[in-house]
């Protein structure tokens, strides 16, 4: 599926999504189907896989309640109605223990509530805050937190309240315990790190496990440091891109999202494989957290299955 037909189910009014995880064996998908059926919904949009490595397989279906029963079991639902978000949820509980599935169900609109965190480059953060705007990305930008006040102006200018925490080796468990502060108070679903140029703690990043994407400029470890794009040029690197990953305690080592690339020549400059490179990066990012929105990302191990 490509991004332009990623979010159809989302336009089918009243339609869920459920995905979930389990290890594999025989009967999971007709007995998800035979549940589906069972509480007359239909099918719209399905994928899934099964990892002979891991022993796990992931499954996500777009489905729509329907009017009309079609087992017995359903003749008490009075006047036809569909099925219920809460029915089927509690329903669905005896399948999934069955098979000890991982799993979530919710309408196929819902959104996440999303904190971006920033430093002084402002690409990525002007790039998810317009996409929200118009809204291809499903999210509540609930607050911006910087480092540095130079991005306050733009957050304010998509009316996205900002907050500087400021950062210094002394200070640093203070700014940590404030970010996590914010994330709790603001009941914030994803982290989003937007060019942070800042280095989150082991105990950060334990917390915010599975729920942080973070972007950084995919010729990591070959230029890291100041002015990577100038330095790939100077190398005669032919190909930039970016990778959108998940945050954890290996720096820029997380399980990859998502990565975007593009080619470079002699005739380009430094400053235009720069801005080839900013735009890798927002499209990298923003296809990640679009896809993690959707609850099309799985973790499996140090990997993730994507259903795009």
């Amino acid at each position: 599926m490509t991004d332009r037909n990623a979010s159809a189910i989302a336009q089918h009014e009243g339609a869920y999504v459920l995905s979930l995880s389990c290890p594999d064996r025989p009967g999971i998908v007709h007995a998800v189907s035979k549940f589906l059926v069972e509480h007359g919904c239909t099918i719209v949009e399905s994928q899934q896989f099964g990892d002979q490595e891991t022993g796990l397989f992931f499954m996500r279906i777009g489905f729509i309640p329907v009017l009309h029963a079609t087992d017995a079991r359903d003749d008490a639902r009075a006047g036809g109605d569909p099925p219920s978000l809460e029915g089927l949820r509690g329903a669905f509980t005896a399948v999934a223990d069955s098979f000890s599935m991982a799993w979530h169900l919710g309408r196929a609109s819902d959104g996440q509530r999303v904190l971006i965190m920033v430093s002084k480059l402002g690409h990525c953060l002007n790039d998810l805050l317009f996409r929200a705007s118009t809204g291809w990305l499903n999210i509540d930008v609930v607050a911006v937190v910087g480092n540095h006040l130079d991005l306050a102006e733009m957050a304010s200018s998509y009316n996205v309240p900002f907050h500087h925490v400021p950062v210094t080796p002394e200070a640093k468990p203070d700014a940590e315990a404030r970010l996590l502060e914010l994330v709790d108070t603001l009941r914030v679903d994803l982290v989003v790190l937007a060019r942070y140029m800042q280095v989150l703690s082991d105990d950060a990043c334990k917390q915010l496990e599975a729920r942080a994407i973070n972007i950084h400029h995919s010729m990591l470890p070959s230029f890291k440091g100041a002015r990577p794009y100038e330095r790939a040029r100077e190398r005669g690197v032919k190909v930039i891109g970016a990778t959108a990953h998940y945050v954890t305690s290996d720096l820029d080592e997380g399980p990859i999202i998502e990565q975007s690339t593009a080619r470079i020549d002699h005739s380009m400059s430094a400053a235009d494989v720069a801005a080839l490179g900013r735009d890798t990066e927002c499209l990298a990012l923003a296809r990640a957290v679009r896809w993690h929105v959707q609850r099309r990302v799985f973790l499996d191990g140090q990997r993730t299955v994507v259903f795009r």
